[in-house]
Protein backbone atom coordinates (compact mmCIF):
# COMPACT_ATOMS: atom_id res chain seq x y z
CA UNK A 1 0.00 0.00 0.00
CA UNK A 2 1.36 3.40 -0.96
CA UNK A 3 1.58 5.98 1.77
CA UNK A 4 -0.73 8.97 1.42
CA UNK A 5 2.32 11.14 0.73
CA UNK A 6 3.60 9.11 -2.20
CA UNK A 7 0.01 8.70 -3.41
CA UNK A 8 -0.58 12.45 -3.49
CA UNK A 9 2.65 13.09 -5.38
CA UNK A 10 1.34 10.87 -8.15
CA UNK A 11 -2.20 12.25 -8.14
CA UNK A 12 -1.70 15.02 -10.69
CA UNK A 13 -0.98 12.69 -13.58
CA UNK A 14 -3.90 10.47 -12.65
CA UNK A 15 -6.22 13.47 -12.64
CA UNK A 16 -5.14 14.47 -16.14
CA UNK A 17 -5.65 11.02 -17.60
CA UNK A 18 -9.06 10.63 -15.98
CA UNK A 19 -10.24 13.96 -17.33
CA UNK A 20 -9.10 12.96 -20.79
CA UNK A 21 -10.93 9.65 -20.43
CA UNK A 22 -14.25 11.43 -19.97
CA UNK A 23 -13.93 13.17 -23.35
CA UNK A 24 -15.69 10.28 -25.09
CA UNK A 25 -19.45 10.79 -25.20
CA UNK A 26 -19.98 7.01 -25.19
CA UNK A 27 -18.00 6.29 -22.03
CA UNK A 28 -19.68 5.68 -18.69
CA UNK A 29 -18.54 7.25 -15.44
CA UNK A 30 -17.20 4.37 -13.35
CA UNK A 31 -18.32 4.75 -9.74
CA UNK A 32 -17.21 3.11 -6.49
CA UNK A 33 -19.60 3.30 -3.53
CA UNK A 34 -17.91 3.63 -0.13
CA UNK A 35 -20.07 2.40 2.75
CA UNK A 36 -22.91 0.11 1.69
CA UNK A 37 -24.83 -0.68 4.86
CA UNK A 38 -27.23 2.29 4.96
CA UNK A 39 -27.43 5.21 2.51
CA UNK A 40 -24.94 3.42 0.27
CA UNK A 41 -27.75 1.11 -0.88
CA UNK A 42 -29.55 4.12 -2.34
CA UNK A 43 -26.29 5.28 -3.96
CA UNK A 44 -25.92 1.91 -5.67
CA UNK A 45 -29.47 2.05 -7.02
CA UNK A 46 -29.25 5.73 -7.96
CA UNK A 47 -26.09 5.50 -10.03
CA UNK A 48 -27.03 2.12 -11.52
CA UNK A 49 -30.22 3.65 -12.91
CA UNK A 50 -28.28 6.15 -15.03
CA UNK A 51 -27.29 5.29 -18.62
CA UNK A 52 -24.03 7.23 -18.38
CA UNK A 53 -22.81 5.81 -15.05
CA UNK A 54 -21.78 2.35 -13.90
CA UNK A 55 -21.19 1.07 -10.36
CA UNK A 56 -18.05 -1.06 -10.62
CA UNK A 57 -16.90 -1.39 -7.00
CA UNK A 58 -18.36 -1.61 -3.50
CA UNK A 59 -16.29 -0.84 -0.41
CA UNK A 60 -17.07 -1.44 3.24
CA UNK A 61 -14.93 -2.42 6.26
CA UNK A 62 -17.60 -4.98 7.23
CA UNK A 63 -16.91 -8.07 5.13
CA UNK A 64 -20.35 -9.59 5.85
CA UNK A 65 -22.21 -6.48 4.72
CA UNK A 66 -19.96 -6.26 1.67
CA UNK A 67 -20.64 -9.86 0.63
CA UNK A 68 -24.39 -9.48 1.13
CA UNK A 69 -24.52 -6.30 -0.93
CA UNK A 70 -22.40 -7.82 -3.73
CA UNK A 71 -24.74 -10.81 -3.88
CA UNK A 72 -27.78 -8.54 -4.10
CA UNK A 73 -26.06 -6.47 -6.78
CA UNK A 74 -25.36 -9.51 -8.95
CA UNK A 75 -28.94 -10.76 -8.57
CA UNK A 76 -30.40 -7.40 -9.54
CA UNK A 77 -28.01 -6.26 -12.27
CA UNK A 78 -26.86 -9.65 -13.59
CA UNK A 79 -23.17 -8.90 -13.34
CA UNK A 80 -20.52 -9.12 -10.67
CA UNK A 81 -19.15 -6.10 -8.89
CA UNK A 82 -15.67 -5.69 -7.40
CA UNK A 83 -15.43 -5.48 -3.60
CA UNK A 84 -12.87 -3.96 -1.25
CA UNK A 85 -12.62 -3.48 2.52
CA UNK A 86 -9.97 -0.73 2.49
CA UNK A 87 -11.04 2.50 0.82
CA UNK A 88 -7.41 3.44 0.16
CA UNK A 89 -7.22 0.67 -2.42
CA UNK A 90 -10.25 2.18 -4.14
CA UNK A 91 -8.39 5.47 -4.50
CA UNK A 92 -5.36 3.63 -5.88
CA UNK A 93 -7.48 2.00 -8.59
CA UNK A 94 -6.96 3.88 -11.87
CA UNK A 95 -10.17 2.44 -13.36
CA UNK A 96 -12.36 4.33 -10.89
CA UNK A 97 -13.56 7.75 -12.08
CA UNK A 98 -15.70 8.78 -9.12
CA UNK A 99 -16.45 7.70 -5.57
CA UNK A 100 -19.73 7.98 -3.75
CA UNK A 101 -19.15 8.40 0.00
CA UNK A 102 -21.84 6.93 2.27
CA UNK A 103 -19.61 6.10 5.23
CA UNK A 104 -20.26 7.31 8.78
CA UNK A 105 -19.80 11.07 9.21
CA UNK A 106 -16.29 10.96 10.66
CA UNK A 107 -14.95 9.58 7.34
CA UNK A 108 -16.72 11.97 4.93
CA UNK A 109 -14.13 14.73 4.68
CA UNK A 110 -10.98 12.61 4.65
CA UNK A 111 -12.43 10.22 2.07
CA UNK A 112 -13.36 13.22 -0.08
CA UNK A 113 -9.91 14.80 0.23
CA UNK A 114 -8.06 11.56 -0.52
CA UNK A 115 -10.33 10.95 -3.50
CA UNK A 116 -9.66 14.44 -4.86
CA UNK A 117 -5.92 13.92 -4.44
CA UNK A 118 -6.25 10.66 -6.39
CA UNK A 119 -8.02 12.38 -9.28
CA UNK A 120 -11.50 11.07 -8.46
CA UNK A 121 -14.71 13.09 -8.48
CA UNK A 122 -16.85 12.77 -5.36
CA UNK A 123 -20.50 12.49 -4.36
CA UNK A 124 -20.47 12.80 -0.55
CA UNK A 125 -23.35 12.22 1.83
CA UNK A 126 -24.46 14.82 4.34
CA UNK A 127 -22.97 16.17 6.49
CA UNK A 128 -20.07 16.93 4.17
CA UNK A 129 -17.75 17.24 7.15
CA UNK A 130 -17.67 16.11 10.76
CA UNK A 131 -16.31 19.48 11.90
CA UNK A 132 -15.84 23.01 10.55
CA UNK A 133 -12.10 22.68 9.84
CA UNK A 134 -12.72 19.65 7.63
CA UNK A 135 -15.32 21.44 5.53
CA UNK A 136 -12.89 24.18 4.58
CA UNK A 137 -10.25 21.58 3.66
CA UNK A 138 -12.76 19.81 1.40
CA UNK A 139 -13.25 23.04 -0.54
CA UNK A 140 -9.51 23.55 -0.84
CA UNK A 141 -8.98 19.99 -2.09
CA UNK A 142 -11.77 20.19 -4.66
CA UNK A 143 -10.38 23.43 -6.07
CA UNK A 144 -6.71 22.44 -6.00
CA UNK A 145 -7.25 19.14 -7.83
CA UNK A 146 -10.02 20.46 -10.10
CA UNK A 147 -12.51 17.85 -8.89
CA UNK A 148 -16.29 17.76 -9.11
CA UNK A 149 -17.67 17.38 -5.55
CA UNK A 150 -21.42 17.08 -4.97
CA UNK A 151 -23.03 17.26 -1.52
CA UNK A 152 -25.85 14.74 -1.02
CA UNK A 153 -28.69 17.16 -0.28
CA UNK A 154 -31.39 16.09 -2.72
CA UNK A 155 -33.56 19.17 -2.15
CA UNK A 156 -31.07 21.09 -4.29
CA UNK A 157 -32.08 19.07 -7.36
CA UNK A 158 -35.85 19.22 -6.76
CA UNK A 159 -37.60 21.29 -9.42
CA UNK A 160 -40.27 22.30 -6.90
CA UNK A 161 -37.76 23.46 -4.28
CA UNK A 162 -35.79 25.44 -6.87
CA UNK A 163 -39.05 27.14 -7.82
CA UNK A 164 -39.82 27.87 -4.16
CA UNK A 165 -36.49 29.65 -3.70
CA UNK A 166 -37.01 31.65 -6.91
CA UNK A 167 -40.46 32.73 -5.72
CA UNK A 168 -39.11 33.84 -2.35
CA UNK A 169 -36.38 35.82 -4.10
CA UNK A 170 -39.12 37.53 -6.12
CA UNK A 171 -41.10 38.42 -2.98
CA UNK A 172 -43.93 35.87 -2.94
CA UNK A 173 -44.08 36.11 0.87
CA UNK A 174 -42.62 39.60 1.08
CA UNK A 175 -39.50 40.33 3.11
CA UNK A 176 -38.22 36.91 4.24
CA UNK A 177 -36.71 37.41 7.69
CA UNK A 178 -36.81 33.99 9.39
CA UNK A 179 -36.36 30.33 8.54
CA UNK A 180 -37.13 27.34 10.72
CA UNK A 181 -35.65 23.90 10.25
CA UNK A 182 -37.64 21.01 11.71
CA UNK A 183 -36.50 17.46 12.38
CA UNK A 184 -39.22 15.55 14.19
CA UNK A 185 -38.15 11.93 13.79
CA UNK A 186 -39.10 8.78 15.70
CA UNK A 187 -35.84 8.00 17.51
CA UNK A 188 -36.19 5.29 20.18
CA UNK A 189 -33.87 4.37 23.01
CA UNK A 190 -30.74 2.53 21.88
CA UNK A 191 -30.25 0.83 25.24
CA UNK A 192 -26.86 0.02 26.74
CA UNK A 193 -24.16 -1.99 25.00
CA UNK A 194 -20.85 -2.86 26.60
CA UNK A 195 -17.44 -3.19 24.99
CA UNK A 196 -16.37 -6.48 23.40
CA UNK A 197 -13.87 -7.96 21.00
CA UNK A 198 -14.31 -6.63 17.47
CA UNK A 199 -15.76 -9.35 15.20
CA UNK A 200 -13.33 -10.91 12.74
CA UNK A 201 -15.39 -9.84 9.73
CA UNK A 202 -15.03 -6.11 10.60
CA UNK A 203 -11.85 -4.10 10.01
CA UNK A 204 -12.25 -2.07 13.19
CA UNK A 205 -9.14 0.02 12.54
CA UNK A 206 -10.47 1.30 9.20
CA UNK A 207 -13.99 1.74 10.55
CA UNK A 208 -12.65 4.05 13.28
CA UNK A 209 -10.43 5.94 10.85
CA UNK A 210 -9.61 9.46 12.14
CA UNK A 211 -11.03 8.79 15.63
CA UNK A 212 -8.76 7.96 18.55
CA UNK A 213 -8.78 4.20 19.08
CA UNK A 214 -11.34 2.75 21.47
CA UNK A 215 -12.77 -0.70 22.19
CA UNK A 216 -15.39 -2.10 19.86
CA UNK A 217 -19.02 -1.73 20.92
CA UNK A 218 -22.31 -2.48 19.21
CA UNK A 219 -23.51 0.87 20.51
CA UNK A 220 -21.76 2.26 17.41
CA UNK A 221 -21.90 -0.38 14.69
CA UNK A 222 -23.78 0.06 12.50
CA UNK A 223 -26.31 2.88 12.78
CA UNK A 224 -26.13 4.32 16.28
CA UNK A 225 -22.75 6.01 15.77
CA UNK A 226 -24.95 8.99 14.79
CA UNK A 227 -25.53 9.66 18.49
CA UNK A 228 -21.86 9.70 19.57
CA UNK A 229 -19.77 12.85 19.22
CA UNK A 230 -16.62 11.17 17.88
CA UNK A 231 -18.46 9.66 14.91
CA UNK A 232 -21.75 11.49 14.38
CA UNK A 233 -23.33 14.90 14.97
CA UNK A 234 -26.77 14.10 16.38
CA UNK A 235 -29.92 14.57 14.32
CA UNK A 236 -29.17 18.22 13.53
CA UNK A 237 -26.08 16.86 11.75
CA UNK A 238 -27.90 13.86 10.29
CA UNK A 239 -31.36 14.40 8.82
CA UNK A 240 -30.98 18.04 9.80
CA UNK A 241 -28.35 18.89 7.19
CA UNK A 242 -31.01 18.88 4.48
CA UNK A 243 -32.81 21.51 6.51
CA UNK A 244 -29.79 23.61 7.57
CA UNK A 245 -28.86 23.79 3.89
CA UNK A 246 -32.41 24.77 2.97
CA UNK A 247 -32.54 27.50 5.64
CA UNK A 248 -29.38 29.14 4.33
CA UNK A 249 -30.38 28.73 0.68
CA UNK A 250 -33.82 30.24 1.18
CA UNK A 251 -32.64 33.12 3.35
CA UNK A 252 -29.60 33.80 1.14
CA UNK A 253 -27.20 33.84 4.10
CA UNK A 254 -23.88 32.26 5.02
CA UNK A 255 -22.66 31.52 8.52
CA UNK A 256 -24.09 33.54 11.44
CA UNK A 257 -22.36 35.81 13.94
CA UNK A 258 -24.31 34.73 17.05
CA UNK A 259 -25.32 31.20 18.05
CA UNK A 260 -27.16 29.80 21.03
CA UNK A 261 -28.38 26.26 21.56
CA UNK A 262 -29.88 24.21 24.35
CA UNK A 263 -31.53 20.85 24.87
CA UNK A 264 -30.73 17.52 26.37
CA UNK A 265 -31.69 13.90 26.95
CA UNK A 266 -35.07 13.97 28.65
CA UNK A 267 -36.53 10.59 27.74
CA UNK A 268 -34.10 7.70 28.09
CA UNK A 269 -31.07 6.51 29.99
CA UNK A 270 -29.15 4.94 27.12
CA UNK A 271 -25.84 5.06 25.24
CA UNK A 272 -26.61 8.18 23.20
CA UNK A 273 -24.28 11.13 23.86
CA UNK A 274 -25.94 13.68 21.57
CA UNK A 275 -29.13 15.46 22.72
CA UNK A 276 -32.48 13.93 21.90
CA UNK A 277 -34.16 17.34 21.97
CA UNK A 278 -32.30 20.40 20.72
CA UNK A 279 -33.25 23.99 19.91
CA UNK A 280 -30.70 26.21 18.18
CA UNK A 281 -30.91 29.86 17.17
CA UNK A 282 -28.60 31.47 14.59
CA UNK A 283 -28.63 35.25 14.40
CA UNK A 284 -27.61 37.48 11.47
CA UNK A 285 -27.93 40.98 12.96
CA UNK A 286 -26.53 42.86 9.95
CA UNK A 287 -28.96 41.16 7.54
CA UNK A 288 -31.79 41.32 10.08
CA UNK A 289 -32.45 37.62 9.68
CA UNK A 290 -32.64 34.64 12.00
CA UNK A 291 -32.70 30.84 11.77
CA UNK A 292 -34.42 28.64 14.35
CA UNK A 293 -33.77 24.90 14.33
CA UNK A 294 -35.57 22.21 16.31
CA UNK A 295 -34.87 18.52 16.81
CA UNK A 296 -37.51 16.39 18.53
CA UNK A 297 -37.15 12.63 18.98
CA UNK A 298 -40.47 11.03 19.80
CA UNK A 299 -44.16 11.88 20.23
CA UNK A 300 -44.69 15.32 18.66
CA UNK A 301 -46.97 17.35 16.39
CA UNK A 302 -46.30 18.78 12.96
CA UNK A 303 -45.99 22.55 12.56
CA UNK A 304 -47.60 24.19 9.57
CA UNK A 305 -48.06 20.67 8.21
CA UNK A 306 -44.31 20.08 8.44
CA UNK A 307 -42.67 17.31 10.46
CA UNK A 308 -39.34 17.18 8.64
CA UNK A 309 -38.63 20.24 6.53
CA UNK A 310 -38.58 24.03 6.62
CA UNK A 311 -40.84 27.01 7.16
CA UNK A 312 -39.91 30.45 5.82
CA UNK A 313 -41.58 33.52 7.30
CA UNK A 314 -42.05 36.77 5.41
CA UNK A 315 -43.85 40.05 5.85
CA UNK A 316 -46.72 38.83 3.63
CA UNK A 317 -47.00 35.15 4.54
CA UNK A 318 -45.07 31.91 4.94
CA UNK A 319 -43.75 29.13 2.72
CA UNK A 320 -43.62 25.53 3.96
CA UNK A 321 -41.33 22.84 2.58
CA UNK A 322 -42.34 19.34 3.64
CA UNK A 323 -39.83 16.62 2.81
CA UNK A 324 -37.69 16.74 -0.31
CA UNK A 325 -39.89 17.73 -3.23
CA UNK A 326 -42.84 19.99 -2.40
CA UNK A 327 -43.74 23.45 -1.14
CA UNK A 328 -46.89 25.38 -0.24
CA UNK A 329 -47.42 29.12 0.24
CA UNK A 330 -49.92 30.72 2.65
CA UNK A 331 -50.58 34.44 2.50
CA UNK A 332 -51.85 37.08 4.91
CA UNK A 333 -53.59 36.95 8.24
CA UNK A 334 -56.13 34.40 6.97
CA UNK A 335 -53.40 32.11 5.59
CA UNK A 336 -54.95 32.03 2.16
CA UNK A 337 -53.38 29.39 -0.12
CA UNK A 338 -50.86 30.64 -2.64
CA UNK A 339 -48.60 28.82 -5.10
CA UNK A 340 -47.66 25.21 -4.45
CA UNK A 341 -45.93 22.43 -6.33
CA UNK A 342 -44.65 18.88 -5.93
CA UNK A 343 -41.81 17.83 -8.28
CA UNK A 344 -38.59 16.00 -7.59
CA UNK A 345 -35.26 15.71 -9.36
CA UNK A 346 -32.27 13.40 -9.70
CA UNK A 347 -29.29 14.50 -7.63
CA UNK A 348 -27.16 11.58 -8.86
CA UNK A 349 -27.84 12.50 -12.48
CA UNK A 350 -26.90 16.10 -11.74
CA UNK A 351 -23.55 14.92 -10.35
CA UNK A 352 -22.79 12.77 -13.38
CA UNK A 353 -23.73 15.66 -15.69
CA UNK A 354 -21.11 17.84 -13.98
CA UNK A 355 -18.52 15.03 -14.07
CA UNK A 356 -18.97 14.84 -17.84
CA UNK A 357 -19.00 18.59 -18.44
CA UNK A 358 -16.13 19.26 -15.98
CA UNK A 359 -18.08 22.32 -14.82
CA UNK A 360 -18.67 22.65 -11.08
CA UNK A 361 -21.23 25.33 -12.00
CA UNK A 362 -23.45 22.49 -13.26
CA UNK A 363 -23.72 21.10 -9.71
CA UNK A 364 -26.87 21.69 -7.69
CA UNK A 365 -25.05 20.98 -4.40
CA UNK A 366 -21.39 22.01 -4.80
CA UNK A 367 -18.74 21.48 -2.14
CA UNK A 368 -19.22 24.99 -0.72
CA UNK A 369 -22.78 24.12 0.29
CA UNK A 370 -21.48 21.00 2.03
CA UNK A 371 -19.20 23.11 4.20
CA UNK A 372 -21.79 25.77 5.05
CA UNK A 373 -24.74 23.48 5.77
CA UNK A 374 -22.59 21.20 7.92
CA UNK A 375 -20.99 24.12 9.74
CA UNK A 376 -24.36 25.53 10.78
CA UNK A 377 -25.14 22.25 12.54
CA UNK A 378 -21.66 22.15 14.10
CA UNK A 379 -22.04 25.68 15.49
CA UNK A 380 -25.28 24.73 17.22
CA UNK A 381 -23.72 21.58 18.65
CA UNK A 382 -20.70 23.48 19.98
CA UNK A 383 -22.94 26.02 21.72
CA UNK A 384 -24.98 23.17 23.22
CA UNK A 385 -21.91 21.32 24.47
CA UNK A 386 -20.38 24.43 26.03
CA UNK A 387 -23.70 25.61 27.47
CA UNK A 388 -23.45 29.22 26.36
CA UNK A 389 -24.11 31.71 23.57
CA UNK A 390 -21.19 32.12 21.17
CA UNK A 391 -19.92 34.96 19.00
CA UNK A 392 -18.63 33.78 15.62
CA UNK A 393 -16.72 35.54 12.85
CA UNK A 394 -17.88 34.15 9.47
CA UNK A 395 -14.92 35.75 7.67
CA UNK A 396 -12.27 33.90 9.69
CA UNK A 397 -14.50 30.97 10.64
CA UNK A 398 -13.36 31.34 14.24
CA UNK A 399 -15.13 32.11 17.50
CA UNK A 400 -14.47 35.58 18.87
CA UNK A 401 -12.28 35.57 21.99
CA UNK A 402 -13.17 31.98 22.92
CA UNK A 403 -10.32 29.49 22.64
CA UNK A 404 -12.32 26.74 24.33
CA UNK A 405 -14.86 26.95 21.52
CA UNK A 406 -12.15 27.27 18.85
CA UNK A 407 -10.64 23.96 19.95
CA UNK A 408 -13.92 22.33 18.94
CA UNK A 409 -13.58 23.49 15.33
CA UNK A 410 -11.40 20.44 14.63
CA UNK A 411 -10.35 17.18 16.28
CA UNK A 412 -7.25 15.29 17.40
CA UNK A 413 -6.68 12.98 14.43
CA UNK A 414 -5.30 9.45 14.62
CA UNK A 415 -2.46 8.70 12.21
CA UNK A 416 -2.49 7.82 9.37
CA UNK A 417 -6.10 9.03 9.07
CA UNK A 418 -5.30 12.73 9.30
CA UNK A 419 -7.04 15.62 7.55
CA UNK A 420 -3.97 17.66 6.58
CA UNK A 421 -3.47 21.39 6.99
CA UNK A 422 -2.23 21.53 3.40
CA UNK A 423 -4.33 19.37 1.11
Amino acid sequence: MNSRRSFVLGAGGAAISLMAGKASANSRVRVAVLGVNGRGKDHINGFSALPNAEVVMLCDPDRNVLAERAEQFEAKYHRKVQTEQDLRRVFDNKEIDAVSVATPNHWHALATIWACQAGKDVYVEKPGAHNIYEGRKMIEAAHRYNRIVQHGVQLRSSEAIKEAVQLMNKGVIGNVYMARGLVFRWRPSVGHKGNEQAPEYLNWDIWQGPVQERPFTRALVHYNWHWHWDYGNGDVGNQGIHETDMCMWGLRVGLPSRVTSMGGKFLWDDDKETPETLTSVYHYPEQKKIIQFEVRPWCTNTEGGVGVGNIFYGSEGYLAINGYDSYEVYLGEKREPGPKRKAGGDHYANFIKAVESRKSSDLDGPVETAHLASSLAHLGNISYRLGRQLQFDPATERFVGDEEANKMLTRNYRAPYVVPEKV
